[in-house]
């Protein structure tokens, strides 16, 4: 399947999990050290016009990955910044046009399909993180899981840890299930829970 098929059922799956929030939600903390519910939605609209400017070839700049406003509806940011970036992927060109990612490196290019893979990982991990935090479930499914896995197992383990995009590793049982290794390997502690509101 077209990675940008199952980048839009990430996308669609975080939109769900982000229409889910209530106001209420929005100081609560999240399993992102640092990060509360509104922190987190705000990253996700900020990723997604940051991939939409780099799919368009402008963005090397930081500015344009940190410019995300949630205004006074969250849901409604999010999905006009999943459209916008929806559009942008689909694009003819986009598979092979370099995508900088300032966030992994100064100067750091990629090609469009792994940057594609790594926006999509980034959401389904996105979409745990807000789900497990105001109890709301999170079905990849077998086979948005399965892609996740394949860009999460690539990440290297150099350049991990706080305050980079990717969290060290955590082990987990060879026989965990699938959504929990693919948690595991993006620095995420499955049995994870929400503390006191």
């Amino acid at each position: 399947m077209d990675i940008r098929q199952l980048d839009r059922r990430a996308l669609a799956l975080t939109g769900e999990t982000v229409s889910r929030v209530k106001t209420g939600h929005l100081r609560w903390a999240t399993p992102c050290a640092d990060w509360t519910v509104y922190g987190l939605l705000r990253h996700l609209v900020c990723q997604n016009e940051g991939f939409a400017a780099s799919a368009r070839g402008a963005g090397g700049t930081w500015a344009v990955w940190r410019d995300g406003d949630l205004g006074d509806d969250p849901a409604g940011a999010y999905e006009a910044s999943a459209c916008e970036v929806t559009t942008a992927f689909a694009e003819d060109a986009v598979m092979e046009r370099r995508f900088a990612l300032p966030e992994v490196g100064e100067g750091f290019t990629v090609p469009g399909r792994a940057a594609i893979g790594f926006h999509l990982l980034d959401h389904v991990a996105h979409a745990w993180d807000i789900a497990v935090t105001i109890g709301a479930p999170w079905e990849p499914g077998a086979e948005l899981t399965a892609a996740a896995l394949r860009v999460a197992a690539r990440v290297p383990d150099e350049g991990r840890g706080a305050g980079a995009a990717f969290r060290r590793r955590i082990a987990v049982p060879d026989d965990a299930p699938p959504g929990d290794r693919l948690l595991a390997l993006v620095g995420r502690d499955p049995s994870w829970t929400p503390g006191p509101c």
